[in-house]
């Protein structure tokens, strides 16, 4: 199988174009091509007037050693890598012990996924509700103000990636092409094949629920066993090593190999890891505001008079600008006509997210304006970035009339640091709702000062992006897991055995493509150690 990269196309072009255009480059006759498959399709829209579609292509062809041997000096043409995935371990006949995962977000999913394809029948552990139960519950927040501190935004089946835009692409490196591994499962869960070779995949919210269901019923036939309303709140530790796990409700289950994806929001989890001597550091993490505009402002700037067209569909954009003050603001979870979400975890705190169904035709487009801060901003303990974020949220909390609507600033107003007291052409989408206020009490100044600085310079890059009417919404605060649980050979925790910390919450990955891969290979290094072998 050849590999033929860089075919360049109009947005508009012919059917059989791509068939020609292989031919073209292989300089072969119609005859000779076999077949051929899209391994990728980008999007090159650097002149609004003339967007073009670039093509990865898998082909097959006769003769193929001779034609790859005329065409040695062919740049963009080569073998096409084996991208399919193979098993590291089997568990062996008469297996007596089981791992145990803790949290069902993309890595504990993928965890199990893997350990139950493999033989290991594991146990998985999670906190909230199945995702349809716990789909309830965060409408009840989002319908009604009632939080459930165990089934929302953050946790539950699915894990936050479940009420977001489904975003299933990373920049993270994948030598052994674990992501298409994680993609190919997500197609035999129900979605769509297109995720296969779009450059930006996404599902959306109602789709993802199918098909985190299907995954685990993939997982209970395959000897996988998920127990849910089953919060780990203590650790069995012996002699550096992991004995076992405690549940709340005071039931003790043996475990030598526990994988640990418990999601960036578990803070009773982080102070009891850290209570018992597992070693965690603070790393750095990321506070801002949502921020919504008409998606068709967004359309426009990024595509012309190609806004709208079937095959680009809402546009996206991907933002930073390093400030005078030191700080770095950027663009994060950008959701392309989709909704700005409520995603409290915790009573007495605001905190937002952006959402997106598949066909993204909401009438905004909303992403967190979010500025970096390091361990130096929030001294302290080991723990003290829960501290950091727990504090904002509650002066969110406040602003927006202590009953979870979210406080809110026209763009204008919160440049010119003056309250807003009437919204313009732009509706917010935050439900239960909004109260306008002045957003600069719930930020420390360095992150307000940058902001305002930061959304003027957007602006030279998106027109209108600082139009007027543009909403801010506050807070966004869970951008990534503010611990690092640190991991040392073979994935384990670097002072306790058998503890294996994965995906967001240990500080491992930053999405649901990144998390998913994280669990394939924490999975693998379990299997592994079962089996008495290593990586």
């Amino acid at each position: 199988m050849l590999r033929l990269n860089e075919i360049k196309l109009p947005l508009d072009h012919a059917a059989g174009a791509i068939e020609e255009a292989i031919l073209k480059r292989l300089r072969i006759a119609a005859r000779e091509l076999i077949g051929y498959t899209i391994f990728k399709r980008s999007l090159d829209a650097r002149k609004r007037s003339a967007i073009y579609l670039i093509y990865s292509v898998d082909v097959e062809v006769e003769n193929e050693v001779k034609l790859l041997g005329r065409l040695h000096d062919e740049s963009h043409v080569g073998c096409a890598p084996d991208t399919s995935y193979r098993y590291v371990a089997r568990a062996p006949a008469g297996l007596t012990s089981r791992p145990v995962v803790i949290g069902t977000g993309p890595c504990g999913l993928f965890a199990g996924l893997l350990l139950a394809q493999m033989g290991f029948r594991p146990l998985i552990l999670e906190r909230g509700k199945a995702v349809r139960e716990r789909t309830q519950d965060t409408w009840a927040l989002w319908r009604k103000s009632t939080l459930n501190p165990e089934s929302n935004v953050q946790f539950g089946e699915g894990g936050a990636g479940t009420f977001s835009d489904g975003k299933l692409y990373s920049q993270i490196k994948d030598p052994r092409h674990h992501g298409r591994k994680v993609l190919n499962e997500f197609v035999e869960a129900g979605a769509p094949a297109e995720i296969l070779y779009v450059s930006k995949p996404h599902i959306g919210t109602f789709r993802l629920v199918g098909m985190v269901e299907n995954m685990r019923a993939t997982i209970e036939r395959l000897g996988g066993e998920i127990r849910f309303q089953s919060c780990v709140d203590g650790l069995d530790i012996d002699d550096g090593g992991v004995r076992g796990v405690a549940l709340a409700s005071g039931e003790r289950i043996a475990a030598e190999h526990v994988v640990l994806a418990v999601g960036h929001s578990a803070r009773d989890t982080f102070r009891m890891l850290h209570g018992k001597g597992v070693y965690i550091e603070a790393k750095p993490f990321s506070v801002g505001f949502r921020i919504e505009h008409p998606q068709s402002l967004i359309d426009r700037a990024r595509y012309g008079t190609n806004a709208g067209h079937p095959l680009l569909g809402a546009a996206d954009y991907k933002l930073v600008h390093h400030c005078a003050n030191g700080r770095s603001v950027y663009s994060f979870c950008m959701c392309p006509g989709g909704t700005v979400v409520a995603a409290a975890s915790e009573e007495g705190g605001v905190v937002t997210n952006g959402m997106s169904q598949y066909s993204r035709n909401e009438r905004n487009a909303n992403a967190g304006i979010v500025v970096g801060i390091t361990p130096a901003d929030y001294p302290g303990h080991v723990l003290a970035g829960i501290d950091f974020q727990r504090h904002w949220e509650a002066r969110a909390f406040v602003a927006g009339g202590s009953n979870y609507c979210a406080p809110a600033q026209r763009v204008a107003d919160f440049l010119a640091a003056r309250p807003s007291s009437a919204l313009g052409t732009v509706t917010p989408s935050y439900t239960p709702g909004v109260r306008l206020t002045d957003l600069a009490s719930c930020l420390p100044d360095y992150a307000v000062t940058a902001i305002r600085e930061a959304l003027p310079a957007f602006d030279k890059k998106i027109r209108g992006f600082a139009m007027d009417d543009a909403v801010l919404t506050g807070v966004e605060t869970r951008t990534s897991s503010p611990i690092r649980i640190k991991r040392g050979e073979h994935y384990q925790s670097v002072n306790t055995r058998g503890l294996y910390p994965a995906g967001e919450g240990a500080g491992y990955a930053g999405g649901i493509l990144s998390a998913a891969i994280d669990g394939i290979e924490v999975a693998e290094a379990v299997a592994l150690s079962m089996v008495g072998k290593t990586v």
